[in-house]
Parts: C-alpha cells; sequence; structure tokens
C-alpha cells in the first residue's frame, strides 16, 4: 500500500509492503498501549487520544522518521496509519511541533 505524506509543501510516496501490515500487528499494540496512558500533543495533554489523534501522534513521529531518513521507522509509522485509519488517503503533517494541527485526510 502506498500512503501520500505532505511535509512543508513537499509530497512524499510511502509504499509499505503488504507483510508488514500484517507483521507488525504487536508492535501497532504496543504504540496504542504507550498511547493509552495520555499523550502531550504540542502545548495540549490529552488523557484518552481518539483513533485520529492517535493517528497525529504517530504521523509527528513520522516527520522526525523522515527528518533522520530513517526509511523502516517511515514505513513502519505510515503502516500503523494505514491499518488503524481505515480509508485514509493522506497525512499532511504539521512541521510546527503540534500534532493537533497535522491533517488526516480520508
Amino acid at each position: 500500500m502506498i500512503l501520500d505524506v505532505f511535509v512543508d509543501q513537499q509530497a512524499i510516496k510511502i509504499e509499505v509492503p503488504d507483510n508488514m501490515l500484517k507483521d507488525a500487528g504487536e508492535f501497532f499494540n504496543k504504540i496504542d498501549s504507550d498511547m493509552d496512558k495520555g499523550w502531550k500533543m504540542g502545548p495540549t495533554y490529552i488523557e484518552n487520544p481518539d483513533q485520529m489523534m492517535r493517528a497525529q501522534i504517530v504521523a509527528d513521529k513520522m516527520l522526525t522518521a523522515i527528518d533522520t531518513e530513517n526509511k523502516p521507522l517511515i514505513q513502519l509509522m505510515a503502516a500503523y496509519i494505514l491499518t488503524r485509519v481505515p480509508g485514509v488517503k493522506s497525512v499532511n503533517i504539521d512541521i510546527d511541533g503540534d500534532p493537533l494541527n497535522t491533517e488526516i485526510l480520508l
């Protein structure tokens, strides 16, 4: 599968291998478990992030992976979004440090 990601007007097509979508379920569950405890999103602490907020949090982690050119982590974060947000078309990542401003387009 492919996830279209936009970072500061730059379009990036992230290709996620099908096996990663299937095999990373345990890793994705760990991410969800961490977020179950609440998460600071920019200046706001969210006690119980909903699924869209979780995708925004993961997109923020993807931005860090893009900045450091960590391809496996980029793919894993894209795979999380693809599996947890059915029908996602693209992600427009906020680069100003507030994941709540990241847009997940369905």
